[in-house]
């Protein structure tokens, strides 16, 4: 890059960053400064806590690291061993990792902390490269950023605690329960002398996913006298709380996309400039049209976009939809690879899925919930599809803030059932996320495409049981996700078309729940089928369902005899008092726990005086039980 054109950029903030951060950000690509960052670096390294609301992918990863790092390597000497200098919080495992990531990637271009990170490759892998060269050598002094990033999962707090023991990182970054953890031991210092600054990213995430607490009391061990930051593309009354409680006297920043108004038919609407919480690169449309033909609008959308994308997001509303629709869209979309992901995936799957996509080069889906809904910098994704709209506008924004990063155009399309929900559009309107109907490319869908899709659908659940339970399972957890909209005005279970639905998923029939009981509709959906020899290809689950039908074993799912209930009433029974049992027993170690520890941290004379009282203790209590007497244990509630 020109240096005239870096001198007009990076190096135009004030205080000027380290020559080797303007080396880093450069040959990485950020070969400009968003407003967020003009804002926000500055006020960072000058002492000001900050709040900062920018649309999203309007580099707010950055705003922050540069402060953090230019701030630690301005000591005038390094902080002590296990003491923390800088605490990032983050609400998912994915944001934390590429936080992590980005920091790593930037602290390559300086000497010793680079070095810091070999160190800790070679320590995790517990190999060595023979034909490598020696990894240079710094004094102990040399001041250096050495991360740590913790997760829960695959890692233990404990191996969190034993790499901190022999790493002595001064950076921290993960979710909340896990930095709780690993700050709640006593060999992790944050003393007033050490700790520097507090991020918390996304934070009106941290406290919608029940984070509040844990944040609480992440504060609550940290010192007063601090620099915090709290980063979002929406800053909620929730967040405004935290920002009472956390910050003193700090630096709203918000940075705004202008636009023009969309024609609502109101006079003088039209043209009207207003305020947008999305990057002016990132085109949302929505598209209206009856749930069976949400699909075959999307196979059509894919085909009729030129150049075709490469990179798209998929989102529905629940897990169980994801775990049902990646057995189906396969079918449908053929040019596409799909990959799941969502919460309840297992720490190395969700880890191995999002790299896998992330790190594709053939054209790919990523089939997700709102777990990927947040801060996540997904490179190139050109498309975000939403079968279900999210009814808070701030998750609607994050959604599709996926597309249309740095710069780069993006389409994001949200497909509304005609009737109420087209109401939708005029609640984003309000709430300065305005969105306009889908023109090009035109699309159009009849009933014979949507007769068509759902026998596509129903040939892959047919063949195999297992995929039919989780089209049922799925097809609740949507119900009961739709009918806990916060816009319950919009979005109502009683203008549901149960007939439409069933066949807009390819259900083989309707499942019996509560909101289907004043229905009375065919819940067969007009389909024949034989579900007493409705098989499992799985041959051992196949076998415990014939077991199950002809009485040999009890059902472990659906409906019970009456005198199963006896059998699961009774294992209900069981199971509590086994969880009775479990907590008191995790109760009586960690009072024992305490115990120990307070006795370990009494001098001489103190556990002379402890030995003296329980020695007391035991004379009384022999003298109680000769006389025959029940020993006093206190007065009740």
């Amino acid at each position: 890059m020109a240096p005239q054109a870096r001198i007009r950029q990076w190096d135009a903030l004030t205080p000027p960053l380290s020559e080797w951060v303007l080396d880093a950000i450069s040959t990485m690509g950020f070969t400009k400064t968003t407003p967020v960052q003009e804002a926000v670096i500055p006020l960072f390294m000058g002492n000001k806590d900050v709040v900062a609301e920018a649309v999203t992918g309007s580099g707010k990863t950055l705003a922050f690291l540069i402060p953090v790092i230019e701030r630690l390597l301005r000591l005038d000497a390094p902080i002590k061993k296990h003491h923390v200098f800088g605490v990032i919080i983050s609400p998912t495992r994915e944001l934390a990792t590429q936080i992590h990531s980005v920091l790593t990637a930037l602290l390559k271009f300086h000497g010793p902390s680079a070095a810091s990170l070999k160190a800790q490759e070679d320590e995790d892998t517990e190999m060595e490269d023979a034909d490598s060269s020696p990894a240079p050598v710094f004094p102990p002094n040399t001041l250096r950023v050495i991360p740590q990033l913790l997760l829960g999962g695959s890692v233990t707090p404990a191996q969190d605690l034993s790499k901190f023991l022999k790493q002595s990182p001064n950076i921290l970054i993960g979710t909340p329960g896990r930095l709780l953890e690993l700050l709640s031991s006593p060999h992790v210092h944050c003393p007033q002398s050490s700790f520097d600054v507090l991020v918390l990213d996304e934070a009106d995430r941290l406290l919608d996913l029940g984070f509040k607490e844990d944040l609480q009391r992440i504060i609550g061990r940290l010192p007063k006298q601090r620099r915090t930051g709290l980063f979002s593309a929406s800053v909620s009354e929730a967040v405004d709380q935290l920002v009472r409680v956390g910050l003193r006297n700090p630096v709203r920043v918000a940075v705004k996309v202008k636009t023009r108004a969309i024609a609502s038919g109101k006079p003088g609407e039209e043209g009207k400039i207003e305020d947008k919480r999305t990057p002016a690169s990132l085109q949302m449309s929505y598209l209206v049209t009856p749930p069976s033909q949400k699909l075959p609008a999307i196979q059509k959308l894919l085909a009729a976009l030129d150049p075709q994308p490469q990179k798209i997001i998929f989102y529905l509303s629940t897990c169980y939809s994801v775990d049902y629709f990646q057995h189906i869209l396969p079918t449908l979309f053929t040019t596409h690879a799909i990959v799941p992901l969502h919460g309840k995936h297992p720490d190395k799957v969700r880890r191995r899925n999002f790299s896998k996509f992330v790190d594709s080069v053939a054209p790919s889906i990523l089939l997700t919930t709102d777990v990927a809904a947040r801060g996540l910098d997904i490179p190139s994704v050109d498309l975000v599809l939403q079968l279900d709209p999210p009814s808070d506008p701030k998750t609607f924004i994050h959604r599709c803030g996926r597309a249309g990063r740095a710069g780069r155009k993006g389409l994001a399309v949200t497909f509304l059932t005609p009737g109420r929900e087209e109401d939708y559009v005029e609640f984003l309107r309000v709430r300065q996320t305005p969105i306009s109907p889908l023109t090009t490319p035109a699309i159009s869908v009849g009933p014979a495409d949507a007769e068509r899709t759902a026998k596509q659908i129903r040939a892959v659940v047919l063949p195999d049981r297992a995929v039919f339970d989780k089209a049922q399972r799925g097809f609740v957890s949507w119900v009961r996700a739709y009918s806990k909209h916060t816009a319950s005005s919009i979005f109502r279970v009683t203008d549901l078309q149960w007939d439409e639905l069933g066949h807009a998923w390819g259900l083989l029939k309707l499942p019996s729940m509560p909101e289907l009981k004043k229905w009375e509709g065919d819940r067969k959906l007009g389909l024949d089928i034989d579900f007493e020899n409705y098989a499992y290809q799985d041959k051992v689950r196949e076998k415990q369902r014939l077991a199950e039908a002809s009485g040999e074993v009890p059902k472990v799912d659906g409906k019970r005899h009456r005198d199963e209930g006896k059998v699961r009433e009774e294992s209900a029974w069981t199971q509590k008092k086994e969880q009775k049992a479990t907590k008191e027993l995790r109760r009586e170690k960690k009072k024992a726990k305490r115990e120990h520890v307070r006795h370990e941290n009494m001098n001489e004379e103190e556990k002379e005086e402890e030995q003296k009282l329980q020695g007391m203790i035991a004379k009384i209590r022999k003298k109680v039980a000769e006389k025959g007497e029940d020993e006093f244990e206190g007065f009740s509630d």
